[in-house]
């Protein structure tokens, strides 16, 4: 099931243009929308010098988190980006190509720099050690050189380096998109995303179907309970590798459904494996939280359960823990919307409205944008809407992790996190409300700093994240480069051989969701 634990598995609608995204959307029905108009300059309207301060401080964050002589991104940065860490990830390495790509685009640097940072980037990727067989890179590396590390710079335990699916997922789209949208550097990315066998993670021994992906594995013995040495997945060679076989990505809405994406688009997993994982648990199950609703289908030779949680008059296919991330960070890249309009067409829609509501109605916190980020009392916590996650445990979006029921009286929430990550990935589909909803968190909580929005902010207690993470901040540049660019993301990924390979098979789906 997906979980994020971001020392060992993490790293750390269709936007038509922003000004005319707004009529678009209420133009069109649910599971409906207009089709994108891939690189078309948004019109300018009265935000657009705004979107556009944003995106410039938020570059200004990630060009501070960059090491130049390598061309690598640190994970982190303090508030006065002053201090970066000293770790990055494949994940974040990813956000720095993409975003140094939509920089170019805004004018924030000259093509003649960003084709230069960009070269910087891959020669370090070509020269860094990773797991030879597959492709893949580890998680964590020092990005003053590339080194892959085996301390923990913070207290000095010992790393076994570990490969993730999902981190690895991230570095895949992105050069995938340095080949489309860079023409100097297109053979080096197409060279090392070629190498990479998304197979490594697929399991097809898991469950009745497919099969399904692994959270990842250790190229050396990292003497934990539940891992196994057993030989590489699927053929993919070298030596015997240490998986941790019962986590596997078995949920639809999830951030991991990249790899398996990537899997479909080279021909290395097999199509069933998309409708393999769960949109809700079966209804048959007795201890999730929320019986679902929802009828059987069939796609792909395998019996798919479509299912939604039924919040506020809305029924929506959950993810794991009920994050603007685990929905809306893949749809930065394939126009998911476009491509399986009675699929994720109908849930992106029914996802931000839910998390605005929430935030504004039922918990009235006067803000909204809940997913995982730094925890303003120090660390890094996982934040959702607990109704639209299938997670018993929960993700709240309050500290005091106030539990939603759907049979109980309702709760009495407290002292609100909001990132503003997700309201970016939120703005996407509800314009109007997503640009003012932002406006406020830097205006009255006062969530802002010089390198653009800080990471989190509480709602009541006025506690601030001083932290930028660039994951959370390429998050924020691949949504400003839809919105403000007219999708140019989506369509710098989303070429005619992904679209011919990927969009026949999300779009047969009918998702459960509606309102």
């Amino acid at each position: 099931m997906t979980s994020i634990d971001r020392r060992t598995l993490l790293g750390t609608g269709v936007a038509l243009g922003f000004g005319s995204i707004g009529a678009a959307a209420s133009a069109a029905p649910p599971g409906r929308p207009d089709k994108p108009r891939p690189g078309k300059p948004a019109p300018k309207d009265h935000r657009t010098e705004t979107l556009r301060r944003w995106a410039k401080d938020t570059w200004r964050s990630l060009d501070a988190m960059a090491f130049p002589s390598t061309g690598l991104v640190a994970d982190n940065i303090d508030g006065d980006l002053t201090t970066p860490g000293t770790y990055t990830s494949p994940t974040n390495i990813g956000g720095y190509l993409w975003s140094t790509l939509i920089a170019r685009e805004l004018r924030l640097l000259t093509p003649g720099h960003a084709r230069n940072r960009i070269a910087a980037t891959l020669r370090s990727l070509e020269r860094m050690e990773r797991h030879e067989p597959s492709g893949m890179y580890v998680n964590w590396y020092d990005p003053s050189d590339g080194s892959m590390l085996r301390q923990w710079p913070e207290d000095g335990k010992v790393v076994h380096p570990f490969v993730s699916s999902v981190d690895m997922g991230w570095l895949g789209a992105a050069l995938l998109v340095v080949a489309n949208a860079d023409p100097s550097n297109r053979k080096r990315a197409r060279a090392l995303f070629d190498s990479m066998r998304w197979d490594v993670f697929f399991d097809r021994g898991f469950g009745s179907g497919p099969g399904a992906n692994v959270g990842g594995f250790w190229i050396e013995d990292p003497k934990r309970e539940g891992v196994q040495l057993r030989a590489p997945f699927n053929g993919v060679g070298g030596p015997d590798i240490w998986y941790h076989i019962t986590h596997h990505y078995d949920t639809a809405v999830s951030e991991a459904r990249m790899v398996t994406y990537l899997g479909i688009i080279t021909g290395q997993i097999p199509a069933g494996a998309y409708f393999a994982t769960y949109r809700t648990f079966p209804p048959d199950w007795t201890w999730p939280e929320m019986p679902p609703v929802g009828e059987w289908d069939r796609y792909e030779g395998v019996d798919v359960f479509e299912g939604a949680h039924t919040y506020r008059g809305m029924r929506v296919v959950p993810g794991w823990g009920g994050s603007m991330f685990e929905e809306l960070m893949p749809d930065l890249f394939v126009p998911e919307a476009a491509w399986a309009p009675q699929a994720w067409g109908v849930n992106h829609p029914l996802h931000v409205r839910a998390q605005r509501e929430h935030g504004m109605d039922e918990a009235g916190y006067g803000y909204w944008g809940f997913s995982p980020s730094s925890d303003p009392a120090g660390g890094y916590r996982e934040y959702g809407v607990d109704a639209l996650g299938l997670n018993p445990e929960g993700y709240f979006s309050d500290q005091e992790k106030t539990d939603y029921r759907h049979d109980a009286p309702a709760a009495q929430y407290g002292d609100g996190v909001v990132t503003p990550h997700a309201g970016f990935l939120g703005m996407q589909y509800e314009p109007d409300a997503g640009f003012e909803n932002l406006q406020r968190i830097e205006t009255e909580l006062g969530c802002y700093g010089a390198g653009g929005f800080l990471d989190a902010a509480t709602t009541q207690s006025g506690q601030i994240a001083h932290r930028y993470l660039s994951l959370d901040q390429s998050m924020v540049m691949g949504a400003l480069g839809n919105i403000l660019l007219g999708d140019r993301l989506r369509a710098w990924f989303a070429d005619s051989q992904v679209e011919a390979a990927l969009r026949p098979v999300i779009g047969q789906e009918v998702f459960g969701a509606g309102q």
